[in-house]
């Protein structure tokens, strides 16, 4: 089983940067290729740019919780609730709906 993992290509879980503006300010992001790839597929599912869609989610996660502590976090989570609903929803093309906490 850790095969499946353990032998994937590096590059998967190589960091990256990237520049972003968020909120009027320029901003570098680090996470893994393989999260920036989902990123870009849920930008695209969302009909955005991906600045647009890391710029609205800061924005609306600001509004709703009042601070947004760790964005890495946040985008790395939410890329596992866009897998996990694309897993229970298959045929639901790009779908990226995320259930507020309560």
């Amino acid at each position: 089983m850790c095969e499946v993992f353990a032998g994937q290509d590096p590059a998967r879980y190589r960091a990256v940067n990237r520049s972003v503006r968020i909120g009027g300010h320029s901003t570098s992001i680090q996470i893994e290729a393989a999260f920036w790839d989902l990123i870009d597929e849920i930008a695209a599912g969302q009909s955005m740019s991906t600045s647009r869609f890391l710029s609205t989610l800061y924005d609306e996660a600001l509004e709703r919780n009042g601070m947004v502590s760790n964005f890495a976090s946040l985008l790395r989570t939410s890329c596992l609730i866009y897998l996990m609903g694309k897993a229970q929803h298959p045929d639901v093309p790009q779908a990226f709906h995320i259930m507020a906490a309560e």
